[in-house]
């Protein structure tokens, strides 16, 4: 498993499930029937001939909520020499002329609007037409069209997106009714238990799909807040939002992602748990965007060396890894060097599971911690704060927002040390957002930022200045130490 974990990023990585392209769906026309499932024969032994009815009955009952997603986008690209014009490709020839003539040039090309089309999955969730699904779905789409499984289709409408949970919230105005979905309670969910995901994958709508509950608790790295279902049930490209059912016909997962060396399904698919999306959706219907708690800490995995000088018998526990002097947690009394073992009566054994709970935690709300400090055990009370997205984001003034995509936090010796970074200046990147330019610029999680636009950053307040003002242009100019080798970085800002 160690050996795999670390294989993950370098050779395989995660890959989102929505398709690209454009995709002609074909799939039998599916009656919305809706049937009484018989949840008792299930708590009893059944045979192989009761196990097909079990599932023939499943599906029936849960096909008519699942819908078939697709979005449009229109981009404008200037004309630019093809790779075989000039002997090489677009940046080479930049390069060669300069950046004068390059953009005298070329910017005098007319431009064009290409079309970009994407297929995903979503399911009916209430009576008014909310539709659960993926954030990278519908991201940034101009246009975004439902399919039921009659074969009618519908405009939707965004109502709120979340992308570090991955999750969307979209709705439709049918003239009549709706089926809908159950939803279920992700906590129950066993390893080895039986679900079914139903969905669009390559355009094949209402594709059926069956397997087990593989592991839970999964990281992949998609995010700061991840608690993935990990299951063999086959989903694919264009899966992506659909719902993952348990035996008794309930959604307990959002299909979002695949482990894949092709991009096709090798039995290994993460789902984010309902529970999850439950919170978010229902914060998206009443405000259209998400409020987390914030307890104003950084914390780092209790590693068998840390327990061990930290005089711990077992590995359990966030260690408090660095502290905002003005937030929460400092307030009230909780210090660096602290282990975090219980949070608002939930036990903490890993310290992946910290962020997640403080972040569904209210605001406002007083909680009790239990931590440990030099081997005693200690009791703090604290009044969880409002994570607001501008600490978090770089993002620009106004009410449009400009994010650069990352997350940086303050050079502290012990996250130096986890980061094995010898730089003493700069500020460490401690999140890379998916799809975001600061990715697509190739900044990564450890990267050290020593400048931005030419302006040396130590601290977080320089940080926010410099990036404040760098947002006012189409492009950032970023100096960054990885490793030992120092690099400039062009990250192109979103308007």
């Amino acid at each position: 498993m160690k050996k795999m974990r670390y294989m993950l990023p370098l050779i395989l990585g995660i890959a989102l499930l929505s398709l690209g392209g454009v995709i002609m769906a074909t799939s039998p026309s599916i009656a919305p029937v809706q049937k009484a499932f018989a949840q008792e024969t299930l708590d009893q032994a059944v045979s192989p001939a009761q196990e097909k009815q079990v599932f023939i009955r499943l599906a029936a009952e849960c096909m008519p909520a699942t819908v078939n997603i697709s979005t449009t986008k229109i981009v404008k690209r200037r004309d630019r020499p093809s790779y075989h014009s000039f002997g090489g490709r677009d940046e080479s020839f930049r390069e060669f002329f300069g950046d004068e003539f390059y953009d005298r040039f070329f910017g005098q090309m007319p431009q064009r609007d290409y079309t970009l089309r994407s297929l995903g999955s979503g399911f009916i969730i209430d009576g008014d037409g909310h539709i659960i699904t993926n954030n990278h779905v519908i991201e940034e789409a101009d246009e975004i069209k439902v399919r039921l499984s009659d074969k009618e289709e519908y405009d939707a409408k965004l109502v709120g997106r979340d992308s570090k949970t991955d999750i969307a919230l979209i709705k439709i105005d049918p003239p009549g009714g709706l089926p809908m979905v159950k939803l279920g309670d992700s906590d129950k969910l066993q390893v080895g238990e039986w679900v079914m995901a139903i969905g669009n994958p390559f355009g094949l709508s209402q594709t059926v799909t069956v397997g087990i509950v593989s592991a839970l608790w999964r990281k992949i790295g998609a995010g700061p807040y991840e608690n993935f279902i990990q299951t063999d049930a086959a989903i694919n490209q264009g899966n992506s939002g659909g719902p993952l059912f348990n035996i008794h016909g309930e959604v307990v997962g959002v299909n979002t992602a695949i482990f894949s060396t092709s991009g096709g399904n090798i039995g290994i698919g993460f789902a984010t748990p309902i529970n999850l999306a439950k919170n978010v959706v229902d914060q998206l219907k009443e405000k259209g965007r998400v409020v987390r708690g914030w307890l104003g800490v950084i914390v780092q995995t209790v590693t068998p060396e840390l327990a061990d000088t930290f005089g711990l018998k077992e590995r359990r526990g966030a260690l408090v890894a660095d502290i905002d002097p003005d937030g929460p947690a400092a307030q009230a009394g909780i210090q660096k060097g602290d282990i975090i073992i219980r949070f608002d009566g939930e036990e903490i054994k890993e310290m992946s599971e910290l962020p997640l709970i403080v972040a569904q935690t209210a605001v406002g709300k007083r909680v009790t911690v239990v931590l440990l400090r030099n081997g005693q055990t200690i009791s703090k009370s604290v009044t969880v704060g409002e994570l607001k997205e501008e600490e978090a984001l770089a993002s620009s003034d106004g009410n449009k927002r400009h994010d650069v995509g990352i997350e940086v936090t303050e050079l502290t010796r012990e996250l130096a040390k986890r980061y094995r970074i010898t730089e003493t200046k700069g500020v460490l990147v401690t999140y890379v957002e998916s799809d975001s330019p600061a990715e697509a610029a190739g900044i990564r999680e450890g990267d050290v930022i020593i400048e931005v636009n030419r302006t040396s950053v130590d601290t977080l307040d320089q940080y926010d200045k410099a990036i404040q003002e760098a947002l006012k242009r189409d492009k950032i100019l970023f100096w960054i130490k990885r490793g030992r080798s120092s690099q400039f970085v062009v990250v192109t800002v979103k308007k």
